[in-house]
C-alpha cells in the first residue's frame, strides 16, 4: 500500500510559472488595493470591479503553463498516495497531473451564485459580466473565499492531514490561517519536508529544510522521498 502524502502549496509554486501573488506586492495586487478586490466587502461596494479583476486574473491563467515543481508532484503519484491542498486559485495542479486537490480558497475558473453557494459552475472561458445568472435568477460572482469569508474545505482538509504519512509545504509561508493550522494536524512521527529559499521558522519537530526555489526544490525533495516509500 502506498503512503499519503500530503502536500501544502502556496503562491510560491504558481509564481515559478509567472503569475504574480498579492503578498509580495506592498497590499497592491496589479496595482488595485486588495481589499477592493479579494474581500466580500469589495464586492458588495463594486462587484463591476471586482468582476474585471479577476477576469484579468483568469485570462492570465489561460497564458501560462505547470511548471518544474507542478509536475514534480504530480510524479509522485507513482510512489505516493499523493492529495494536495492548496491556497491557490489556479489549476496549475490539475493541468499537471495530480489527480486529488483540495483548493482551500476556490477556483479562478469557476463561478458561483450570489444567493446559493451550492451552486458552482465551471466557467466558459475566461470572463464574467454583470447580468451573467445563475438558475436561481442571482448574479454570479468569483468561486474565491474573500477575506471576510469563511474557508469551509478546510473541514474537508483537517482529517486527510491527520492521517498522512508524509507531509510537504512549499510555496508557502503558512502565515494565513487557517490554512496556516493544517500543519498542526499532523502526526507527530510524520516527517514534515518544507521547500522555501528563505528558510521559515516553525515549532514543528522532525522537519526537513530544502532551501530552494520550488522547480529545484521538489526535484530534490522527490529523491529524498524515494527513501521512505
Amino acid at each position: 500500500m502506498k503512503k499519503k502524502l500530503v502536500v501544502l502549496s502556496g503562491a510560491g509554486i504558481s509564481q515559478e510559472s509567472g503569475l504574480k501573488t498579492f503578498r509580495d506586492m506592498d497590499g497592491l495586487w496589479e496595482n488595485y488595493n486588495v481589499e477592493d478586490v479579494a474581500s466580500i466587502d469589495g464586492w458588495r461596494r463594486n462587484p463591476a470591479l471586482v468582476m474585471d479583476f479577476y477576469n484579468q486574473r483568469r485570462k492570465q491563467l489561460y497564458d501560462v503553463e505547470p511548471n518544474a515543481a507542478h509536475y514534480g508532484i504530480a510524479d509522485l503519484e507513482k510512489w505516493f498516495d499523493v492529495t494536495v491542498i492548496t491556497q491557490n486559485v489556479d489549476d496549475l495542479h490539475e493541468r499537471a497531473g495530480n489527480t486529488k486537490i483540495i483548493h482551500l480558497h476556490g477556483e479562478l475558473k469557476k463561478v458561483r451564485s450570489t444567493i446559493d453557494p451550492d451552486l458552482i459552475y465551471t466557467l466558459d472561458g475566461w470572463e464574467l459580466k454583470m447580468g451573467d445568472r445563475c438558475e436561481q435568477g442571482s448574479q454570479l460572482r468569483p468561486h474565491i473565499v474573500w477575506f471576510g469569508e469563511a474557508v469551509p474545505a478546510i473541514y474537508d482538509a483537517i482529517p486527510i492531514v491527520e492521517n498522512a504519512d508524509i507531509i510537504v509545504v512549499i510555496g508557502t509561508s503558512m502565515a494565513v490561517y487557517p490554512a496556516a493550522g493544517l500543519v498542526h494536524y499532523a502526526k507527530p512521527e510524520a516527517p514534515v519536508f518544507v521547500i522555501d529559499p528563505n528558510r521559515p521558522g516553525t515549532a514543528l519537530k522532525n522537519v526537513v529544510y530544502i532551501e530552494e526555489k520550488a522547480g529545484v526544490g521538489v526535484e530534490i525533495l522527490t529523491q529524498k522521498l524515494k527513501k521512505l516509500k
